[in-house]
């Protein structure tokens, strides 16, 4: 019977041992930089397209500063999944609407400055969890027994936008081109690092 040893990088995979001790190249993290702003300008152009009415998914008339509701429209179309009867019940509600202004701003604003990242990514997986629940992708029919549109069950853009914001929290994204060094010395942030 023969024991084999465990591989150590130094001596059988010297190729290994060269490599820095952070796999993050400065490359990758100028990517998760770009990454975290763009996503953060995901959030942070819906706040403004709902709250001022710009023209794109939000006609000025519909505006939540001119008494629009973000939520009302969505939610109460909402015909798929365990939780259609919910969704309807809060829609264009005043917390429900104020909620999801202030989740889409914080999330937006968090994630450009590259602040409280790991907050605003918990935040926007719960968001995007939600709106997941409410297209409920799984289902090909909804409860009126028109087709969904869904073109994929298991994988859709709620779960890429999950996943994203999963890696810049873990990744400390926030510290390239971002404000995410000075966010972690100050003393709060650096008892708490669940605040990164």
């Amino acid at each position: 019977m023969t024991i084999q040893r465990p591989v150590t990088p130094s001596t059988d995979h010297p190729e290994i041992a060269a490599l820095p001790s952070s796999m993050i190249t400065s490359a990758a993290a100028r990517a998760l930089g770009a990454l975290r702003i763009a996503t953060g300008f995901l959030f942070l152009w819906a706040f403004l397209d709902k709250a001022f009415g710009l023209y794109y998914s939000t006609p000025p008339a519909k505006a939540w500063l001119h008494g629009g509701s973000p939520t009302k429209g969505f939610l109460k179309s909402v015909e798929v999944g365990p939780f259609q009867s919910m969704f309807h019940a809060i829609a264009g509600t005043w917390w429900a609407d104020g909620l999801f202004m202030l989740g889409l701003l914080g999330i937006g604003v968090a994630l450009i400055a590259g602040v409280a990242v790991r907050i605003a990514a918990v935040s926007g997986v719960v968001m995007v969890a939600g709106m997941w629940l409410a297209t409920f992708p799984l289902a090909q029919w909804d409860s009126t027994g028109t087709a969904t549109g869904s073109t994929n069950p298991f994988i859709d853009e709620h779960v890429m936008e999950a996943l994203v914001l999963i890696v810049l929290a873990l990744t400390y994204a926030g510290t390239t081109w971002g404000l995410g060094r000075i966010w972690a010395r100050l003393p709060f942030v650096s008892r708490h690092h669940w605040a990164l």
